[in-house]
């Protein structure tokens, strides 16, 4: 197992008023197969922090490696820590970040000095990036190499090195401790909980599509495909950036009844295909009927500026390209099939934007934690159930499942840290 470093920088020896405990973690062995271990408490590097675990999300990515042993075409092939949702409190800085800290802490006191003021306070401005021990964050869960030219162009999102949590050969983040670069961890506001803290990452996603690469802009009206976690999310991104119009597709009932409740202005369940109907003219039909029953012109004011896909399933992508307007903007988000066939006469006669969303980048996470903190995007909702750390497998088998022993569907389920 690997911890997800690039590279090895020089260990820090804990400190002496720092006595690490155990570190149990919740390993995927295969598929179906699971077990409790003690890992090693990680070394943390000078440019580091050590991460006592206190909230894990369950992703769609860890429920594909629990069900199948595989995502994709990326296979789990030895034992992996599972998780990358997170959030904790740091208990340990390396050397450099330490050094930080103090000349931060030293700063506010001069001026608070000066100034006749608080010294906490003065903190606020001048040090609010400094991390110090007990600092409450949230995780961002991949590192990369911050040396190739896709770094260096600032789209580290797509770095073919990146190591990423719970993602093979990486271990994840459902373990007691857990380190990262100090700067993929962002402190919480003193109104953000730890387990919205863990929402954090998907939450980022969504913002990644819809503002940073979707461009959406205040007034926009916005389709999204899809209304599980990231399709929700992404409505509430659209709602809290101003958008307009927010029409959520999906064949649930129960899941469009709750992103009426939550965030969308308008729900489509799709009609059905008619007997030896062709896929292309079915979606091409059910785009107009979408638009139709929403009452949205298919172009000019009022029409779909941006169409975002959560499924990855063809026949949403699509309907989805054929509903976007003239000129507007669609955004790939949900893995499917590598082979899609798009209608791509309407992509190159009316220059659709067709992008792809992977995962986050600059700014995403600041962003999300803002939206949050302000009161923008209510991440409340669509926490349906939590767990304890010894009942992280039933955690797993509702989130596999889409519904608990009682029947309740489920959003997002977050496991508690170790105890």
């Amino acid at each position: 197992m690997a911890s997800a470093l690039t590279q090895a920088p020089t260990a820090q020896p804990f400190p002496a008023d720092f006595k690490p405990r155990d570190n149990p973690a919740f390993l995927l062995n295969g598929k179906l197969d699971t077990s409790y271990v003690e890992l090693p408490v990680p070394a943390v590097g000078p440019d580091e922090v050590l991460v006592e675990i206190k909230k894990t999300g369950i992703c769609g990515s860890d429920v594909h490696f629990y069900n199948t042993g595989r995502m994709g075409l990326v296979s789990c092939n030895s034992p992996m820590c599972l998780g990358h949702e997170s959030s904790g409190i740091i208990v340990q800085l390396g050397a450099n970040v330490a050094a930080q800290a103090e000349a931060a802490n030293q700063k506010a006191s001069s001026l608070a000095k000066s100034q006749n003021g608080d010294k906490e306070s003065v903190k606020q401005v001048v040090g609010k990036r400094a991390l110090e021990v007990g600092t409450r964050v949230t995780l961002e869960p991949g590192v990369t190499c911050r040396m190739c030219v896709d770094c260096k162009a600032g789209q580290y999102q797509i770095c073919q090195h990146m190591a990423f949590a719970a993602y093979p050969p990486f271990d994840g983040t459902l373990q007691r401790y857990y380190k990262l670069p100090a700067d993929l961890v962002y402190p919480l506001p003193d109104n953000v909980e730890l387990v919205h803290g863990a929402m954090m990452e998907p939450l980022s996603v969504a913002v990644h599509a819809i503002s940073n690469v979707g461009g959406m802009r205040t007034g926009w009206n916005v389709l999204i495909m899809g209304a599980g976690p990231v399709g929700l999310l992404a409505m509430a991104v659209a709602k809290g950036l101003g958008a307009r119009k927010i029409i959520a597709v999906d064949i649930n009932l129960e899941r469009l009844e709750f992103a009426k409740q939550y965030a969308a202005t308008h729900t489509y369940v799709p009609i059905k295909p008619e007997a030896d109907e062709p896929r292309p003219q079915y979606t091409l039909r059910a785009a107009h009927d979408l638009l139709l029953s929403t009452e949205t012109p298919a172009r000019g004011p009022g029409s779909l500026d941006l169409v975002m896909d959560a499924t990855g399933a063809e026949v949403c992508i699509q309907m989805g390209l054929n509903a976007v307007r003239p000129g507007g903007t669609y955004v790939q988000t949900g893995f499917g099939s590598p082979d899609i066939q798009v209608p791509m006469f309407r992509i190159t006669t009316e220059e659709i934007k067709l992008k792809g969303g992977w995962r986050y980048g600059i700014g995403d996470y600041p962003l999300a934690i803002d939206l949050v903190s302000r009161g923008l995007v209510d991440l409340r909702p669509l926490l349906t159930h939590t767990f304890k750390f010894t009942d992280a497998l039933e955690a797993f088998e509702i989130t596999k499942n889409g519904k608990d022993k009682d029947g309740k569907f489920v959003i997002k389920c977050v496991i508690d840290g170790p105890e």
